[in-house]
């Protein structure tokens, strides 16, 4: 089996754990094959691929797209190392408001699968990551919506004492309890 698929504490969110196979010429892993992940689940199509760059203590999130352009994301870090979030904001879900985190790494190439209905953040822990990751929907300005990264209704704990790196739009997002849609 190329993947193991770990249902996390909020079961909707899924660590994607691929088989590497390793010798002294590098390495080779299946970043995504369809038939094991919807095998699995995660039956999501994906529409659009994202990459980007970060340098240590950038902290991008919490962000999501309002329907009808919600979006699902099947997310890797290929250089560096992050703590990727997801929280709950389903209104009707017994874990709404709630997070899990995970860290990614090029070492480790795990990866998560967070569904539609969750805002997605990430901080990066060493001096460079990089993100490759799927997305269901194409990005849709109009629908592109945000949470507070440090809501303390959610309380996320971003790890030990640092002063994020944010966007102006990412210091200014609303708190979870002020979100209409």
């Amino acid at each position: 089996m190329p993947f193991e698929f770990k249902r996390l504490s909020i079961p909707d969110v899924i660590l994607v754990i691929p088989k590497v196979f390793e010798d002294e010429r590098g390495f080779f892993l299946e970043g995504y094959k369809k038939s094991e992940f919807y095998k699995n689940g995660i039956t999501v199509e994906f529409n659009q691929d994202n990459h980007s760059k970060s340098t240590k203590n950038v902290l991008r999130g919490l962000h999501y797209q309002a329907e009808p352009k919600a979006q699902a994301k099947l997310v890797r870090c290929i250089a560096g190392e992050i703590f990727d979030v997801a929280v709950d904001i389903r209104k009707n879900s017994p874990t709404y408001g709630k997070w899990v985190g995970e860290k990614l790494s090029a070492e480790n190439k795990h990866m998560l699968f967070i569904p539609e209905g969750f805002a997605h953040g990430f901080r990066v822990l060493s001096d460079k990551a990089e993100l490759f990751y799927k997305a269901s929907n194409e990005y849709s300005k109009e629908h592109d919506r945000g949470i507070l990264w440090n809501d303390p209704d959610i309380n996320v704990n971003w790890g030990n004492d640092f002063e994020p790196v944010l966007s102006e739009k990412d210091k200014h997002q609303p708190k979870l309890k002020d979100i209409k849609d």
